[in-house]
């Protein structure tokens, strides 16, 4: 591949968008995982919370190998398409498959079985996540070295990822009642089957229309044992590493306990009365479902609202490390918040999603930004480049962080006495179970990420600084080749 040397030019809004839409197909995939791989395991399967939480644990460990595999391929691929572009095209298909078996129900009885089914679809959708989004992540890394231009891009890329979050969150228990009509796993597997299709094409649009720019270093060698020691031994990457599992170990046990919160713990007829007033729920029956797609609306919403207005503009004026620990500490003391409210307490419960939506959304972009940076970061210090091994590592932290949090919500359900299957008559402890996974927990854990990022080294003056630099020798390297 020959880089055009556009290392800091500006990306047209129609390459943004194109981009971006990698991230609304993984995202159709992503949010489904979060939100609702525990709730089908338990009610659609029928499997015990911690047998499913071990599968959410499970088979993120089992698939852990593929990650710095795809980064170590990735970074020496060569061809007319780039590095990582040519994976995102030859891994699509296979995606969008596993995704379709990973939330279909077979016709088997047995529970032993239908667990090994289970775990063994989800690990096969684990391992095509790896091959689709570690290179798909690391395209947002070489496409510009601007600044400015790097966190738009990424800023693009999280509203279409809202507009996914917003499609799943908020219409798959509508679409599942209307699909699948009285047979929920019908409704699951058609639901899906929509879902998957969307994806594809958007993974096939991201691929014709982005382009890769920034080329490793000409005089670097490769060499795995170089690539290991440089990305474990960097402070940044480690800081990284730690902040994206807490943060996505924290989102899954929101995303999966909220559903439960909805159902067995908020009084369904005040949420009934509540929702009546706006004429979103006719009867007591649809107060579960309505509601919690009333919430993952408004969440999604405020988080669109606050990527797109706030998260370009308060990085630009105080850079991406300090916005996040503002922000993080925000998210830390709402979603603490969530053990508050009464059953019949429905106002607080949406006026606390749109609290926390809104301090949490301008970290979103933010992340994959500073991942970015991470990988300059490194250049900057060795004149070496690995832009896709150290974005494996924190794609490998994201799926562990989805497993560990899948796991944790399962096992302290199960403890705490939730009875599988679907029912909203749970015990008292039970009950109080599922707050503490909604609020205090989640919580602490937001607070081990905040803790993190306090010792990310890179402030916006210094990567100023270190842009500048890396321009200069990637200028000298190019009047060289002339």
């Amino acid at each position: 591949m020959s880089a055009d040397n556009s290392y800091n030019g500006k990306i047209s809004f129609g390459e943004k968008v194109g981009y971006s839409l990698g991230d609304l197909a993984a995202n159709l995939v992503f949010q489904m995982i979060m939100i609702y791989q525990l709730k089908f395991y338990t009610d659609v399967f029928g499997l015990n919370g911690a047998i499913a939480g071990s599968v959410l644990l499970v088979a993120p460990m089992v698939s852990a190998f593929v990650d710095p595999i795809v980064g170590i391929l990735t970074d020496r691929t060569s061809t007319r398409w780039g590095k990582y572009r040519p994976w995102i095209l030859a891994s699509a298909l296979p995606f969008c498959l596993f995704y379709i078996l990973a939330f279909h129900r077979p016709d088997i009885q047995d529970k032993t079985l239908l667990a090994v089914y289970a775990a063994v679809s989800y690990v096969l959708l684990l391992m095509m996540y790896s091959f689709n989004n570690t290179p798909y992540a690391s395209l947002g890394g070489v496409m510009t070295a601007n600044i400015k231009e790097r966190t738009s891009i990424n800023t693009v890329r999280f509203v279409a990822s809202t507009i996914a979050q917003f499609a799943v969150q908020g219409f798959t228990l509508p679409l599942i009642d209307r699909l699948g009509g009285s047979d929920a796993s019908r409704g699951w597997s058609r639901t899906i089957l929509l879902f998957a299709f969307i994806a594809f094409i958007c993974l096939l649009i991201t691929f014709f229309t982005t382009r890769e720019r920034i080329a490793q270093p000409p005089q670097q060698k490769a060499s795995v044992k170089e690539d290991v020691k440089e990305t474990f031994g960097n402070v940044s990457w480690r800081v990284m590493f730690v902040l994206c599992l807490a943060v996505y170990t924290s989102l899954a046990m929101f995303g999966s306990s909220m559903n439960f919160y909805f159902q067995s713990y908020l009084d369904q007829r005040s949420l009934y009365e509540f929702l009546h007033n706006f004429g979103l729920a006719d009867t007591e029956r649809e107060a579960y479902s309505a509601g919690f797609s009333l919430f993952n609306i408004l969440n999604a919403i405020m988080q669109f609202v606050g990527v797109v207005f706030l998260s370009g503009w308060l990085a630009g004026k105080l850079g991406k490390k300090t916005v996040y620990i503002v922000c993080l500490s925000l998210t830390v003391l709402f979603q603490a918040l969530f053990y508050l409210p009464s059953p019949d307490d429905v106002v607080l419960v949406y006026l606390l999603c749109v609290l926390k939506s809104l301090a949490y959304a301008p970290t979103i972009p933010l992340m994959w930004a500073m991942v970015a940076d991470v990988a300059d970061y490194m250049e900057y210090l060795n004149r070496r480049r690995a832009t896709g091994f150290c974005f494996s590592g924190i794609m490998f932290a994201l799926k562990m962080g989805l497993g560990f949090g899948g796991a944790l919500s399962g096992i302290l359900l199960s403890a705490f006495g939730y009875v599988s299957g679907g029912t909203a008559m749970q015990s008292s402890g039970a009950v109080e179970g599922i707050r503490l996974v909604s609020s205090i927990v989640p919580a602490v854990v937001f607070g081990i990420a905040l803790a993190s990022v306090v010792f990310y080294p890179i402030t916006k003056r210094f990567n100023e600084k270190m842009q500048a630099e890396l321009a200069k020798r990637r200028k000298a390297a190019e009047g060289q080749g002339e």
